[in-house]
């Protein structure tokens, strides 16, 4: 693992959920859990447990949504194929992170506060510093502090026998992007490459898996 910063969770976007998520129980031999609606930015999502405190989110448009005004986050309304678009770390300060965003992109580091009650009637309680609707895939992270909460999504997960090996991306100038990550403290390995990528190793029930 290339992180001196935890993880929160990964974002693995796709065009349906369903699909990806039946797709996802074939491919890696469990099934991810319906996590629920993001009312207010669009989307769903399905998670899978990677231990440690960390999770993967798949995430997708969440159609039945029709009073939506804004463009999504996470590069959904723009996604190509599935793929990792986003990657979030865990913060415990949260005004310290969005300095540094902010100087990334003046409209990162905004500030959002949200809450839902799970299947146990526990309260999951966050703040973040808001991800951009743009571009497809963003190597710079976004964070979130969960220390009011009850309960982390990780902690309601089941064990799901994966945990993550490895992650690294590509960019056509990292030199634009590593020295915001050093400040934000999170060690990510770019290889110059015309394509905005993050790729992902796992493992898994059946074994090593490439995303």
């Amino acid at each position: 693992m290339n992180t001196n910063r935890s993880i929160d969770h990964i974002v693995y976007a796709v065009s349906d959920l369903d699909i990806a998520s039946k797709e996802f129980e074939k491919k890696i031999g469990v099934a991810p859990v319906f996590g629920g609606h993001h009312t207010t930015e669009g989307t769903k999502n399905a998670l899978i447990n990677l231990q440690d405190g960390m999770y993967l989110e798949l995430i997708a448009i969440d159609h039945n949504n029709k009073n939506l005004i804004q463009n999504r986050w996470m590069g959904v309304d723009v996604l190509t194929r599935n793929q990792v678009t986003r990657f979030a770390l865990k913060s415990k300060d949260l005004i310290k992170d969005s300095r540094i965003l902010k100087k990334y992109h003046p409209a990162m580091g905004t500030f959002k506060k949200g809450s839902r009650h799970t299947a146990s009637a526990q309260v999951l309680q966050w703040e973040l510093l808001m991800p951009l609707p743009t571009p497809e895939v963003e190597l710079i992270p976004f964070v979130l502090d969960w220390s009011k909460s009850d309960t982390h999504p990780h902690d309601i997960l089941p064990n799901m026998g994966c945990s993550l090996v490895n992650i690294q991306a590509t960019h056509p100038t990292p030199e634009k992007i590593l020295p915001f990550l050093k400040e934000i403290g999170y060690n990510l390995k770019i290889e110059e490459k015309q394509q905005i990528s993050i790729k992902i190793t796992l493992n898994t029930p059946n074994g090593i898996i490439h995303l």
